[in-house]
């Protein structure tokens, strides 16, 4: 996979990158990258099996695996604490893992809301606050991997809006505590990127739906989308919004705010039906 022009594989190399949800997507874009560019790899994930394959594929490279469910804290403090024992601390945490939903709230169970934000904002708050002293001694970074749904409530998708809401607050404030202690806060949103998220969102019962209603061809690979966050990990940004829809919905809500309420109504309805 050729890397971005911009981007040096030397500043990862023997970095300690730890990546919740690594076993799909853009979090298993992000293994790889940075197995290839000498860095030192920890991941967790819900699938075994995946997480085998994952192992399998980079046999006898630094990575270490763990099954863990990041809305547990039990599970958040065995990946982390394993990863300093194994590596001897963090350079690097990506808050990668989570969840979509796709339901109007008039139809949705209140439990589906509580998972999605279990898994997106606690698994954030659990992971950053346990691995924080070891990233502020390495004057580290810290992750989140947010989504426009962060900056903009997407219809269909407001337990997932609200939870993205609450990393990019929850991260905002990290980042302030942190600006004189040399280590870094940012967060960055995909847009729509090809991966599994949409294929396991939730429906209003709480069961993945099983596909995806975007033509994921036309999007933005989850390779791509790795390149675009490790470089900006290396240039130590504070935000990064990927694709020119992302930014452009991002650039309206901000300064045409009713305008853009009714575009993402024209976007996400058909003859009253949600469609997207």
């Amino acid at each position: 996979m050729p890397i971005i022009k911009y981007m040096t594989t030397a500043f990862f190399n023997n970095k300690v990158v730890a990546i919740t949800g690594g076993s799909d997507g853009i979090g298993k874009a992000l293994v790889d990258l940075l197995i290839s560019m000498g860095a030192k790899v920890a991941t967790c994930g819900r699938n075994q099996d995946k997480l085998y394959d994952l192992q399998i594929a980079h046999s006898g490279k630094p990575l270490h695996t763990l099954v863990a469910d990041v809305s547990s804290y039990n599970d958040c403090k065995n990946f982390i604490d394993t990863t300093i024992q194994v590596f001897g601390g963090i350079d690097i945490l990506i808050n990668n893992a989570g969840i979509s939903m796709r339901a109007l709230l008039k139809d949705v169970d209140v439990d589906v809301m509580e998972k999605v934000m279990a898994i997106n904002f606690n698994g954030t708050l659990y992971c950053t606050k346990l691995a924080l002293d070891s990233i502020i001694e390495r004057k580290g970074t810290i992750v989140g991997v947010s989504s426009i749904a962060g900056y903009r409530g997407l219809p269909g998708r407001s337990g997932y809006s609200a939870s993205k809401f609450a990393v990019n607050g929850f991260l905002e404030a990290l980042r302030t505590e942190l600006m004189d202690s040399g280590a870094n806060v940012m967060w960055v949103c995909p847009g729509f990127t090809a991966s599994n998220i949409r294929h396991v969102a939730l429906n209003n019962e709480g069961k993945s739906h099983g596909e995806s209603p975007m033509d994921e061809a036309k999007l933005m690979s989850s390779e791509k989308c790795a390149e675009h966050i490790l470089n900006a990990i290396e240039k130590r940004k504070r935000t990064l919004v990927l694709t020119f829809k992302g930014k452009q919905t991002v650039f309206i809500n901000r300064f045409f705010p009713a305008l853009a309420d009714k575009l993402v109504k024209k976007f996400f309805f058909k003859n009253g039906e949600l469609v997207h």
